[in-house]
């Protein structure tokens, strides 16, 4: 990948970049905190421009009665992952909704859509903001809504995104199962107590960890939860890592070396 790889430590064909959570791009506008792994708004990188069909993953904080404006996207796909917190989404679609831990909304923004979210309730909402783009352009805008529970996350990795077509990803807008992406990706999702290992294989040329910030919004060094990946690098809260996958079906291993439960989600792309 560059001269910064770092090649798995337990015979899995992989290399990873880490991104570390105090190098993200990063605002704080009062009203939001907001962290970037790609270039958004202000922040540019020419590093950090895509990695294969993702664009954006953005981790924000909303502060009560605030929120984004109605504004308008095309051309790509748009899903929020829920962290804590209420976030209310609202479309040119009319599409109407409050969203809550363990939700996750996919936009498909196709020939173009207008939305606006905002905190709904009393509370700060912490969600992840994720673009990726379409394998095909033109579509015709949609909507599609998922929830998983805590206890599922808990018993292992679980797909709470996933390409649109393959099998067991539903088409419905409210249904089990992934969220439908159309875009070459899926997305998994865990919740991984201290002392335990689990191993996910990426079965797509590239791969993304992130280990979610649920400890408390810190633009330094990582705080709360830490991971080891395939034997080779530790993560914390908002650390993420990027992954080439050298093979086929090669395996990500993960090790929760902390003292507190890890969120981790998995990108697996092209």
């Amino acid at each position: 990948m560059s001269e910064n790889s770092i090649t798995a430590a337990d015979g899995a064909n992989l290399e990873f970049i880490k991104r570390p959570n105090e190098e993200r791009g990063n605002a704080d506008h009062g009203w939001l905190k907001t962290f970037h792994t790609f270039n958004f708004a202000d922040y540019y990188d020419p590093r950090f421009e895509k990695h294969g069909c993702l664009r954006v993953i953005n981790e924000d904080r909303v502060e009560p009665k605030e929120g984004f404006g109605t504004h308008a996207h095309r051309e790509f796909e748009i899903f929020s992952y829920i962290v804590d917190g209420a976030l209310e989404h609202r479309d040119s679609m009319g599409n109407v909704e409050i969203m809550k831990r363990g939700d996750v909304q996919l936009t498909s923004a196709g020939t173009g859509i207008r939305h606006s979210e905002k905190t709904s309730g009393t509370q700060p909402v912490h969600f992840l903001q994720i673009w990726s783009v379409p394998s095909t352009r033109g579509l015709s805008p949609n909507y599609y809504h998922r929830h998983f529970s805590d206890e599922e996350k808990r018993q292992g990795w679980v797909a709470v995104v996933g390409k649109q077509g393959d099998e067991g990803v539903s088409d419905e807008r409210e249904g089990t199962g992934p969220t439908p992406v159309h875009s070459p990706l899926w997305l998994y999702a865990t919740l991984l107590a201290p002392g335990k290992t689990i191993e996910r294989p990426l079965n797509l040329s590239k791969g993304y960890l992130h280990v979610v910030q649920t400890s408390g919004y810190n633009d330094g060094k990582p705080k709360g939860a830490q991971v080891k990946v395939s034997g080779a690098l530790e993560l914390g809260e908002g650390d993420g890592a990027f992954i080439s996958n050298k093979g086929e079906g090669e395996i990500v291993r993960v090790e929760n070396v902390g003292d507190t439960e890890a969120e981790l989600l998995l990108f697996d792309l092209d």
